[in-house]
């Protein structure tokens, strides 16, 4: 059954939770959702087995969690705080793609995060202007409401077919109703190009799993070797997966393993 936290504007942010245990909290990248994404979904299942609580929720703008306003990257922390605060006060987070940068951020902020894990984060080179020049072409195009135009521009610089395959696929109209949510996946990619980054996230000093495919995307390897190199208590594990893509057991299991170790005594 869908349960709503609260966020500091008064947005109703739904989520599922399964199991009990431990906190952890699944931020998606870029269009994820529960309706969109049951590969998501059954990962939690499968980890909630393993004595944790875990919390699958839409992020703003998307699904259940409908939202008025710029749907930027504070507003996305200020969620992730209420899911906190409703689930035991402090939780892990797992992000997907675009997700973990969002989850650094939040992090960052300093909000009660024991673990981090991230798939796959999209960085491009640190202290580039890219981010901050993309952010500001997609939010041009937010304010021509136009969604199919925002997803497009979003998914410009992915594999073609991935664009043409979403185009097809019974999934398009969820992802044009996202639309205005991909701002704050932009955001918080371009945030991380901000400031040098060990000095971005010197404060995140959480143990961090930093998780890549065997079979990637060309820049994916140099983006995890950034996060890692920057941050003072992440490692790096490569994973059977392909193509931005994994299967549910496979990451359950590193993440099962993850999680229930304990963290270590000052962190």
């Amino acid at each position: 059954m869908t349960e709503f936290a609260t966020s500091a504007d008064g947005t109703h942010i739904a989520y599922d939770r399964y199991g009990s245990g431990p906190t952890v909290i699944l931020v998606g990248g870029a269009f994820q959702h529960r309706a969109l994404d049951p590969t998501t979904t059954e990962m939690a299942r499968q980890l909630a087995s393993h004595g944790l609580t875990v919390v699958d929720y839409d992020r703003r703008g998307r699904g259940e969690s409908v939202a008025s306003g710029p749907i930027t990257l504070a507003r996305d922390i200020q969620d992730i705080a209420a899911l906190i605060d409703a689930n035991g006060g402090e939780a892990a987070l797992y992000g997907s793609s675009s997700g973990g940068s969002i989850s650094l951020a939040a992090a960052a902020e300093g909000l009660p995060i024991t673990k981090l894990a991230l798939w796959e984060v999209p960085l491009d080179d640190e202290l580039g202007t890219d981010g901050a020049e993309f952010l500001a072409g997609l939010r041009e195009r937010i304010g021509a409401s136009n969604d199919e135009r925002v997803v497009e521009y979003f998914m410009q610089d992915m594999p073609p077919e991935w664009l043409e395959s979403s185009r097809q696929s019974p999934a398009w109209p969820l992802m044009c109703a996202a639309a205005a949510s991909l701002e704050s996946d932009a955001e918080s990619l371009a945030w991380t190009q901000s400031t040098p980054r060990a000095e971005l996230w010197a404060n995140v000093t959480q143990p961090t799993l930093v998780l890549l495919g065997e079979q990637t995307l060309p820049f994916m390897p140099a983006a995890a070797d950034s996060i890692v190199k920057a941050l003072p208590n992440a490692r790096l594990r490569t994973i059977t997966a392909a193509d931005h893509q994994w299967d549910p057991a496979v990451m359950t299991s590193v993440l099962a393993e993850f999680f229930a170790a304990p963290v270590p005594a000052g962190h």
